[in-house]
C-alpha cells in the first residue's frame, strides 16, 4: 500500500473564505436589524442554558446535590480556561 500524502492547504484556505463570508454577512445582518439581532442571539444563550439545566435534571445525583454541581460547574470553568490560556 502507497502512502498518499493529502494537501490541506486548499482545504483551509477554502475554509477561510468561507468563514470570511459568513462574517461580513453576519456582521451585515447585525448593523442592518440591531433588535432582531440582538433577540436572536439572546434566544440562543437562553435555550442553551435551558438545554444543559434539562441534562442536569436527568442526572440524579446533580439534580439532588446542588453544591455538587457548583462544584463541577467551577471546576469544569477553570479547566477549560487552563486548556485555553495553554492554546494561546
Amino acid at each position: 500500500m502507497k502512502n498518499r500524502s493529502f494537501d490541506i492547504k486548499p482545504l483551509a484556505d477554502l475554509e477561510d473564505k468561507l468563514v470570511q463570508r459568513i462574517a461580513r454577512q453576519r456582521d451585515k445582518t447585525a448593523v442592518r436589524f440591531p433588535l432582531l439581532f440582538g433577540l436572536a442571539v439572546t434566544f440562543g444563550l437562553v435555550s442553551t442554558f435551558y438545554g444543559f439545566e434539562g441534562l442536569i435534571n436527568k442526572v440524579d445525583w446533580l439534580q439532588d446535590n446542588p453544591w455538587a454541581t457548583l462544584v463541577v460547574g467551577v471546576t469544569v470553568l477553570i479547566a477549560t480556561g487552563t486548556a485555553y490560556k495553554k492554546l494561546n
